[in-house]
């Protein structure tokens, strides 16, 4: 039993990295495939980016739910592969596109089926037992940290041939991930552990109130959406900010993805697993989010292009909070929902991707803007600061009002939602 779920682990990660690798070759180059296409300047391409963004957000925000439920019917490999498959045609879409409005038709495509992450996760909490939950949570960010070493430099360097090259290269890429999930990946959602698809679990405010009934999980809930809001400040804005403030090319933009990437593997894929058993979940969320805090500060105050490589030191370091904060969330709703939990989270998170990267890309425009008064091109980071600051305050003072299950790193065996032989997140 333990050697399968080790063998599913692998192929979930790799399927994850595949994914990631082909997210992260078309990031260097997007900012100056929208310039192009805008025939604008870096802060109106910012703006553009944010709207990008936005179209992306609010369609998978839809659909997420819908996906979640479908994967508690139907099993993850097949939610799985579907998903896979809108990105290969996004990324077509945007290899192709003679205008601005090709790329928000392949926005949208990817956010119909933009699932990966959020199947990927029910995947994990079909195969993991309350005593690895944080570490196998723990290898989605390691996917993403390893994907984004190798993606990222791969698409500067591609990007110095075309800034169209590297979306090319992300579709083929995600094509063969689609044949290696068909040909490799199993099923982790035994047919007994299915449930009936619903319409009313399925939308998206309605699976958002599904997390009610499970008590205390709606305060961590509202912690994680302004962590979530939080990390548009780099997610939207880091490559803009490089470019304005440091000049930077698309080859060391990659390089500095590629460190991230490095970073969060290092933390995500390897210290978690070191300071969770010491910390717990609970202390971790504070060190995590503290961090944090403290890194996107420092990122806002930089005035030397070494600085934001040294400053990715203690935001990264910010991630032990992520896979802890899901840990007690997950572990308190049952197995057979851990699907339509996962959408709701994706939805959250699409929710939050709404408003987030409007709020990041519209800071930095109008700090940034030839006629602005005050230039602070930091602004975001800044921002991002105080949502994390704020995001740490709550989760105090939930944890202290609330009981939670699975709330310490090696929590009971037996509980009224767990039990030895139901294998969850």
């Amino acid at each position: 039993m333990a050697g399968s779920r080790k063998a599913a682990i692998s192929f979930i990660f790799i399927t994850l990295l595949l994914d990631v690798i082909g997210i992260g070759l078309i990031i260097p180059v997007f900012p100056q495939l929208i310039e192009e296409l805008i025939h604008g300047n870096i802060s109106e391409a910012s703006q553009w980016s944010g709207l990008l963004t936005f179209a992306y957000a609010i369609t998978q925000f839809i659909c997420a739910p819908i996906i979640g439920n479908l994967s508690d019917q139907y099993g993850r490999r097949p939610v799985l592969l579907l998903s896979l498959l809108g990105f290969g045609i996004d990324y077509i879409f945007l290899s192709l596109a003679p205008t601005i409005w090709w790329l928000f038709a392949g926005r949208v495509i990817a956010g119909l089926f933009g699932a990966s992450f959020t199947t990927a996760a029910a995947y994990i909490g079909d195969i993991s037992t309350s005593e690895d939950r944080s570490k196998n949570f723990g290898m989605i960010g390691a996917a993403f940290g390893l994907g984004f070493v190798i993606g990222p430099g791969l698409g500067g360097l591609l990007g110095e041939l075309g800034p169209r090259v590297p979306f090319v290269f992300a579709a083929v890429l995600t094509f063969i991930n689609v044949l290696y999930g068909y040909f490799v990946l199993p099923e982790s959602l035994a047919k007994e552990h299915r449930r009936p698809f619903e319409w009313k679990r399925a939308n998206p405010l309605g699976s958002l109130i599904q997390l009610k009934k499970y008590k205390g999980v709606g305060g961590l809930i509202v912690s994680l959406t302004f962590v979530y809001i939080a990390s548009h400040a780099v997610h939207s804005t880091w490559t803009f900010f490089n470019i304005e403030k440091f000049h930077w090319s698309n080859s060391l933009m990659g390089l500095s993805l590629t460190v991230i990437g490095l970073l969060v593997a290092i933390v995500q894929g390897g210290l978690i697993r070191y300071t969770n058993p010491k910390l717990g979940d609970e202390k971790s969320i504070y060190f995590g989010l503290s961090l944090y805090a403290i890194g996107l500060i420092l990122f806002s105050f930089a005035t030397e292009s070494w600085m934001m490589f040294a400053f990715l030191v203690p935001y990264c370091l910010g991630g032990i909070a992520g896979p802890a904060l899901q840990s007690i969330i997950s572990g308190n709703v049952p197995k057979n929902e851990q699907g339509e939990l996962q959408g709701a989270l994706t939805s959250l998170m699409s929710a939050t991707s709404i408003v987030g990267p409007l709020l990041m890309t519209n800071l930095f425009a109008w700090f940034t803007r030839p006629e602005s008064e005050i230039k602070f091109a930091g602004a975001p980071f800044f921002a991002g600061a105080i949502l994390m600051g704020i995001s740490a305050v709550l989760a105090a003072r939930t944890m202290k009002k609330e009981t939670f299950l699975n709330r310490k790193t090696n929590p009971p065996d037996e509980s009224p939602l767990q039990s030895p032989d139901l294998i969850r997140d």
